[in-house]
C-alpha cells in the first residue's frame, strides 16, 4: 500500500494539449505547466492577435512570455516514467484470467513459462530454475504452459498416464495396465506417438497433396471464370454488332420505303395537278365560248347571226373523263399492307430466334475435376430416370410401363391431336429436360432403334428424324457429352 500511495501521478505530470508525459517541462505565469514545443506552436497560432493565453484557464500574456525549461519538473517526470516502466513490468509478469498460472507461487501468482510433464506442475521463470540447473530434473519433460495437466493423472490410482491401451483406444496408468486392461494389447504412451506420429505424417501428407489439388481447381475456375467472362463480353460485342447492322439495315430500309412513297406521292399529285389545270382551262373556253352564243343569240342582225355561228358553234376535242382514275384514300394501302406484312414476319423471326437464343444461355455447368467414368459403376453415378412424353409420341407407338416403355403397333393409336406430336416418324421425346452430364440405358428388342437427344422444338411433320446428336453404337456414349437444354429421343424403325 505504501508502494501504491508512493507512486506518482502520471496525469499530474501531463501536457493538457498532447496528453502524454511533458517534454522539456515550463511553467507559465498563470502556474500551469506544458511540454515547450507544444505551447509554442499553440501560441504560434495566436501571433496575430499579438495576444498570447494559457490553453487551460484562458489567462492572456503582454508581451509573449520567453520559455524556460523547469529543471525539477523534468527531474519529477523522469522519476516517473522509471516508475511506471517498473510498475508495468511487473504488471506484465503476473498472471491473468487467460494466462496459466505458476502453481508454486503464493499470493499473487505470476505467468507460467514452462509446464513439466513429469512433475505435472506448471512454473514461472524463477521456480522453473531448478529444472535447468538440477540433475534429476534436467530429464523431466518440458512444455508450453498448459492447463490440461491433470488430464495425464489416472483418477483411479492417482498416477500418470503413460501407457496406451489399443484394445480400449484410452491411455491408462501402469496399475491399469495390470487391472483393469489386464491381457488388452497395451503399449508406452510413447511408442503410440511414435506409430500415431508416422500416420499424422501420412494424412498431413495427403491433405497438403488434397490442398495442391484444390489450389489446381481454384485456378482452373478461375480461369474458367476469365473464359467465360471473355466469351460473354465477346457474344454481347458481336450480338451489339449484328444488331447495329439489323437496326441500320432497318432505318435503311425505312427511308428507301418513306422516298418511295414521297417520290411515288409527288409523281401521282403532279399528274393530277396537270389534268386538273388541263380542266380549268377548258372550263374557261366553254364559259367564254357560252358567253359569246349567249351574245350572238340577242343580236338582231340576221347577216351577222348567220355569218358569225358557224365558227362560234364548234367545240374543241374535251378531255376524256376516263383517264380520270379516282381512288380515294386508298392509294397506298398496298404499301402500308406490305409493310404490315413485313412487320408479322419480323415477329415471328425474332420470336423463334429468340427461342434458340434463349435455349443456349443456360447456366454453365462448372464441376470439380473428377476422373473420367469407366465402368458401369462409374456411368451409374450421373443416372438419369427417363419417361416418355405421350403427347409427342407417334400414333404407331404405344407408351406402357409408365411412360418408360415404347412400341411399334401395327395399328395407329387413337391419340388426341396435339401440336408436339411426330406426325411421320416413328418417334418420341422424353418429358425430362437433360442439362449437365447424363447417363441412362436403353434396352432393344426387335428391329432397330435409334437414341439421340434433340432440342425441344425440332420438327414434327418432317420424313426425317431431326436430331442434334445421333447415338446408333453404344448408348453410354451419351453421357460424355454436356447438354445445354435437350431431350432423349426415341425412334424406332421396326418391330
Amino acid at each position: 500500500m505504501a508502494q501504491k500511495g508512493d507512486q506518482l501521478d502520471r496525469e499530474t505530470f501531463s501536457c493538457s494539449i498532447c496528453l502524454d508525459l511533458l517534454k522539456d517541462p515550463v511553467a507559465l505565469p498563470c502556474g500551469h505547466s506544458y511540454c515547450m514545443n507544444c505551447i509554442k506552436s499553440f501560441w504560434d497560432g495566436e501571433d496575430e492577435k499579438r495576444i498570447h493565453s494559457c490553453p487551460q484557464c484562458r489567462q492572456t500574456f503582454t508581451p509573449r512570455p520567453v520559455l524556460v525549461k523547469n529543471t525539477m519538473l523534468a527531474a519529477l517526470v523522469e522519476q516517473l516514467k522509471k516508475t511506471g516502466l517498473q510498475a508495468a513490468a511487473a504488471d506484465h509478469c503476473y498472471a491473468g484470467p487467460e494466462d496459466v498460472a505458476c502453481d508454486v507461487c503464493t499470493g499473487r501468482k505470476l505467468k507460467a513459462v514452462k509446464s513439466c510433464l513429469v512433475c505435472l506442475v506448471s512454473y514461472c521463470e524463477n521456480h522453473l530454475q531448478p529444472h535447468y540447473e538440477a540433475a534429476p530434473l534436467k530429464k523431466h519433460k518440458l512444455v508450453e504452459p498448459s492447463e490440461k495437466l491433470q488430464e495425464n493423472i489416472c483418477f483411479r490410482h492417482d498416477e500418470v498416464m503413460k501407457m496406451f491401451c489399443r484394445t480400449d483406444q484410452q491411455c491408462i496408468c501402469y496399475l491399469c495396465s495390470v487391472e483393469e486392461h489386464k491381457g488388452h494389447d497395451t503399449v508406452s504412451a510413447a511408442a503410440e506417438r511414435t506409430e500415431r506420429q508416422r500416420e499424422l505424417q501420412l494424412s498431413r501428407q495427403q491433405i497438403q497433396q488434397r490442398i495442391q489439388d484444390r489450389e489446381k481447381d481454384v485456378k482452373l475456375l478461375r480461369q474458367e471464370v476469365e473464359a467465360i467472362d471473355g466469351s460473354a463480353d465477346e457474344a454481347v460485342e458481336d450480338s451489339e454488332k449484328t444488331f447495329t447492322e439489323l437496326i441500320r439495315l432497318m432505318e435503311k430500309r425505312r427511308s428507301d420505303v418513306k422516298q418511295q412513297i414521297r417520290s411515288q406521292q409527288e409523281t401521282e399529285a403532279g399528274r393530277v395537278k396537270e389534268l386538273q389545270e388541263k380542266l380549268q382551262q377548258e372550263i374557261a373556253e366553254l364559259k367564254r365560248k357560252d358567253a359569246e352564243l349567249k351574245q350572238l343569240s340577242h343580236t338582231e342582225d340576221h347577216s351577222h347571226f348567220l355569218r358569225n355561228y358557224p365558227s362560234l358553234s364548234r367545240l374543241s376535242d374535251s378531255t376524256d373523263s376516263s383517264a380520270i382514275d379516282v381512288r380515294p384514300l386508298r392509294y397506298f394501302e398496298d404499301v402500308t399492307a406490305a409493310v404490315s406484312q413485313l412487320r408479322e414476319k419480323l415477329q415471328d423471326v425474332l420470336t423463334e430466334t429468340w427461342t434458340n437464343v434463349s435455349l443456349t444461355l443456360t447456366e454453365v455447368d462448372v464441376s470439380l475435376s473428377q476422373p473420367e467414368p469407366k465402368t458401369r459403376a462409374d456411368f451409374l453415378k450421373y443416372s438419369q430416370e427417363i419417361t416418355l412424353d405421350p403427347n409427342t409420341a407417334n400414333t404407331w407407338l404405344l407408351l406402357s410401363e409408365g411412360n418408360r416403355k415404347a412400341t411399334v403397333m401395327r395399328q395407329q393409336q387413337s391419340y388426341p391431336r396435339h401440336p408436339d406430336r411426330f406426325t411421320l416418324c416413328p418417334q418420341v421425346l422424353s418429358r425430362e429436360s437433360l442439362t449437365g452430364r447424363c447417363y441412362w440405358e436403353v434396352e432393344r428388342r426387335g428391329g432397330g432403334v435409334s437414341v439421340s437427344v434433340s432440342y425441344k422444338n425440332i420438327s414434327r411433320a418432317g420424313r426425317e428424324i431431326s436430331m442434334s446428336l445421333l447415338l446408333r453404337k453404344q448408348v453410354v456414349e451419351i453421357s460424355l457429352v454436356t447438354f445445354l437444354s435437350f431431350s432423349c429421343s426415341l425412334s424406332i424403325y421396326s418391330i
